[in-house]
C-alpha cells in the first residue's frame, strides 16, 4: 500500500469522525433545546393552573366586597374587567401584561376592603382572603419557577455555539414575567 493511500484512509478517517462528532452535537444540541423548551411550557402551563384558581375566586369576593361597599362599584368593574383580559390572553407576553394589570387593581380591591370594618370581620371575606394569600404564594412560586427555566433556556439560547442550532431551527426567546408597573415597583409606605 502506498503513503497516498495511507494518508488518504487516514484523512478520510478524521473527517469521518469529525463529521460523527459534529452530527452528535448538532442532535444532542437540539434535543438539550425541546427539554428546554418543554420546561418552559410546563412552567407557565403550572403557573397558569394557579392563576385559573385566582380568576375563579375573584367574582366571589368581588360579589362580597360589593354588598358592603355599593359606592365603590368602579374599582369593582375595573377588577373584574381586568381578571377577564387576563383569562382572554392570546400569549405569554400578553398574559404577563394583563396580570400585570390584574394585581393592579387587586391591590385597589384590598384598599376599599380596609376601610370597611364589617367587611373585614365577615368570616367569608376572611375565608376567601386567605384562599387568595395562598394562591398568591403559589402564583409566586411558580412565576420564579418560570423565571429559573426561561433563563436558563434563553442563556443556551443565545450563546456561542448553541445559538447556530436555535437559529437553525427557530427556537424563539421566551419572555421573562416581570413587573412593568412602575408602581408596582415602588416601596410600600407603612405608617402607624
Amino acid at each position: 500500500m502506498s503513503t497516498g493511500a495511507i494518508v488518504g484512509i487516514v484523512v478520510g478517517g478524521v473527517v469521518g469522525i469529525l463529521l460523527i462528532a459534529i452530527i452528535a452535537w448538532i442532535w444532542a444540541t437540539y434535543n438539550k433545546f425541546i427539554r428546554m423548551r418543554n420546561d418552559c411550557d410546563e412552567a407557565f402551563s403550572t403557573m397558569d393552573v394557579y392563576l385559573k384558581k385566582r380568576y375563579d375566586l375573584i367574582p366571589n369576593l368581588v360579589e362580597t366586597v360589593k354588598g358592603y361597599a355599593k359606592h365603590e362599584n368602579k374599582t369593582l368593574e375595573a377588577v373584574i374587567q381586568a381578571r377577564n383580559m387576563a383569562m382572554n390572553s392570546k400569549s405569554a407576553e400578553e398574559q404577563i401584561k394583563n396580570e400585570n394589570i390584574l394585581s393592579g387593581t387587586l391591590k385597589s380591591l384590598f384598599a376599599v376592603s380596609e376601610n370597611y370594618p364589617e367587611l373585614k370581620a365577615d368570616k367569608h371575606f376572611t375565608e376567601m382572603m386567605n384562599s387568595l394569600r395562598q394562591i398568591e404564594e403559589e402564583i409566586t412560586s411558580s412565576r420564579k419557577y418560570y423565571n429559573a427555566v426561561v433563563k436558563e433556556y434563553n442563556i443556551k439560547r443565545e450563546v456561542f455555539p448553541s445559538s447556530i442550532i436555535a437559529g437553525w431551527f427557530k427556537f424563539v426567546k421566551k419572555p421573562l414575567y416581570e413587573i412593568e408597573d412602575v408602581e408596582q415597583r415602588k416601596n410600600v409606605k407603612v405608617q402607624f
